[in-house]
């Protein structure tokens, strides 16, 4: 009995443990920082090319009528097929270059620093409350987009444009064109709506996903991880994300899109607040939700992709899910 109680040393135990343990802790959180920025852009990057007809939809709608009380325009159905018919099919894909673009250099922060910031805030059961998820979502938003905004508005533009009254042929001479006749700080026009809009967004759309997610996981209405909770938990953030952030993100594609004079400024609106204003004196509180449709319709769809991909992307790269 004696022999086969002393075969190891109690004493020796402990440091063995203590050197394993920290190792499978400390080694994961370093090497998958890098996979938690990629996948986030990598997800992003599929959404948007998937859903870029209705992005050039709703930025259509949302500057037709611009300032007039009149009901005028048309629809969503007719507007796609006018589009069709007028300038050709590959026409709704205008922008997705630099939508490409923007998703690679704003959603790799936005989606990558939510999960850094949120684990700042996790309590010692492993959880985080909401409030702290919303602002994580806020910060991590705002900062992509600031960085991100010369090609979100290099892409508002070339969506905004028919064949014939084509602005720019390229990205690349969006840029120049831009500098030469705006300066530098034309590529930052609208940055204010446009921080504002990524901050509501990312602190409605991923914050959501993550919470309902758990809702739906904790309440047993959803048993397990995999395809059915991602789309489920995706179309429901989709939805609150496309309501936060509708009034807003007209408000960024209208100052991006409007006329300047020789200045550089615009000739419409001088601020968000402005332009907020001046809309709502004209439309009223429905011209604020003008291209709600084709918003949802995008976010709900560009949601439902990004985090069908970034959670499969994490499963194959050995990170936890959402």
């Amino acid at each position: 009995m004696n022999n086969n109680t002393t075969t190891l040393p109690a004493g020796n135990l402990t440091p063995v443990m203590t050197t394993t343990t920290a190792t499978t802790i400390s080694e994961p959180k370093q090497s998958f920082m890098f996979y938690r920025f990629f996948f986030g852009g990598l997800s992003c990057m599929a959404a948007a090319t998937v859903t870029n007809p209705i992005d050039v939809l709703k930025t259509r709608l949302q500057i037709q009528g611009e300032l007039s009380s009149m009901k005028s325009g048309n629809g969503l159905f007719k507007s796609t097929i006018q589009i069709i018919e007028n300038e050709g099919f590959l026409a709704l894909y205008k922008g997705l270059g630099p939508s490409l673009l923007r998703e690679s250099t704003y959603s790799t922060l936005r989606m990558g620093g939510y999960d850094i910031i949120k684990g700042y805030f996790v309590d010692q059961n492993g959880k985080t409350n909401l409030l702290s998820k919303v602002l994580s979502g806020a910060i991590s938003g705002g900062v992509g987009a600031s960085i991100a905004n010369p090609s979100d508005l290099i892409k508002v533009r070339m969506q905004a444009h028919s064949a014939n009254g084509a602005k720019y042929r390229s990205i690349g001479q969006a840029f120049m064109e831009i500098i030469e006749k705006e300066g530098i700080r034309g590529l930052y026009k609208g940055v204010s709506p446009t921080t504002q809009r990524a901050a509501l967004l990312t602190a409605s759309q991923i914050p959501s996903y993550d919470h309902f997610k758990h809702m739906l996981l904790d309440h047993g209405i959803i048993q397990q991880e995999g395809l059915k909770l991602h789309t489920v938990s995706s179309i429901l953030a989709g939805f609150v994300a496309s309501v936060a952030t509708s009034p807003v993100d007209l408000i960024k594609t209208r100052i991006m899109n409007q006329p300047i004079d020789q200045h550089g400024n615009g000739t419409l609106y001088k601020s968000s607040f402005d332009c907020l204003v001046k809309t709502f004196k004209a439309e009223g509180i429905k011209g604020l939700y003008k291209g709600f449709i084709p918003n949802w319709l995008r976010i709900g769809p560009h949601t439902i992709v990004t985090f069908i991909v970034f959670e499969y992307l994490r499963k194959l790269g050995g990170i936890p899910p959402v």
